[in-house]
């Protein structure tokens, strides 16, 4: 999910926690305990501060080994820690266990977004995405303020206000996930263009009732479409290019990060003034008919890397960024 919505969890935790007798009859330790979840609802991401060294290091490992298995244990030991030097006298068993819990379902929320992570590390390294729920959705979020706002000005008490939050929110995720499957299958059987070994990906939007398309061909290619209410409609066939830029491109390292991360890759090439440029673009992401997450690769007359970038943008502002100037291929 996005942070603010990890932040919004990380209080409505907090408020959750006084169902513990413990944290209810003592201010001290509920601080303690706040401090706790809003900290973890947050720990997994601060591998954001990888995007001072590079874009390319940070998509690589965002959501990775931070949201690794051995990290669900690791982040609230560090907070605990601490919050122990902060709270000397607290419960910190207590501020252990409610900071567990905010890892541990940050992590888990974050397998319902098409992003995914890499929870299974150490096992395996693959990228988990259910691609169910949208990275901001507006009900968990709005949910959430309206709860920390009934608890902050004493309306509700905050025990049987955050349980009855999270078992509707629960309710809200088997809900979705239930949808998400229908909806693939309705899919499949309205494409009359379905031929076998064809895959079909549903992509979450801020809509309930809207969800790209990822049809992914038997031959490799895609066809990117949406879904809703009037029906399937496709908008774009996708080829990945088989020019021979395209495998030099593989062996540099922003490369090598792009396409660790998404295997919804397509390579496409151009001439430019500078030389050949050959942009992967990742087709789960189609925004105003285009694809915004790219990483793009300028290769001079000579083969050699002179530039690159990776990550979110628009096309003008990848032009500007790289100073392309398009001749003819």
């Amino acid at each position: 999910m996005d942070t603010a919505t990890h932040l919004v969890m990380g209080f409505g935790l907090a408020g959750l926690a006084y169902v513990d007798p413990a944290v209810a009859a003592d201010s001290t330790l509920a601080a303690a305990v706040m401090t706790g979840t809003v900290a973890g609802s947050q720990a997994p991401d601060f591998d954001a501060l990888l995007r001072l060294k590079s874009n390319a290091l940070y998509i690589r490992n965002h959501r990775g080994i931070s949201h690794s298995i051995p990290f669900l244990l690791i982040w609230p030991a560090l907070i605990t820690l601490i919050i122990h030097f902060l709270f000397p006298h607290v419960l910190i068993l207590h501020v252990f266990l409610w900071t567990l819990l905010a890892v541990a379902i940050h992590i888990f929320i974050d397998l319902f977004n098409t992003y995914g992570t890499q929870a299974a590390r150490p096992f395996s390294e693959k990228w988990i995405s259910w691609n169910i729920i949208h990275i901001f959705d507006p009900f968990i979020f709005t949910t959430h303020v309206i709860a920390i706002g009934l608890w902050f000005f004493h309306i509700v008490p905050p025990a049987p206000l955050f349980i009855c939050l999270y078992i509707i929110l629960a309710m809200y995720y088997a809900w979705r996930t239930i949808v998400h499957f229908q909806k693939t299958k309705e899919v499949k059987e309205k494409d009359t263009h379905y031929m076998e070994g064809d895959r079909y990906f549903l992509i979450p939007t801020v809509s309930l009732r809207y969800w790209h398309v990822v049809k992914r061909r038997s031959d490799g290619s895609y066809d990117i479409g949406s879904y809703n209410k009037r029906g399937l409609k496709w908008k774009k066939h996708v080829v990945s290019s088989k020019h021979p830029a395209v495998e030099l491109s593989k062996r540099h390292k922003d490369i090598q990060s792009f396409l660790y991360f998404t295997s919804f890759a397509v390579a496409e090439v151009e001439q430019v003034e500078r030389g050949t440029m050959i942009s992967w673009a990742d087709v789960r992401y189609w925004h105003r008919k285009q694809f915004p997450f790219v990483a793009v690769l300028i290769l001079d007359k000579n083969n050699k890397p002179i530039d690159t970038y990776v990550g979110w943008l628009s096309e003008k502002r990848m032009e500007k960024k790289l100073h392309l100037g398009q001749t003819d291929a």
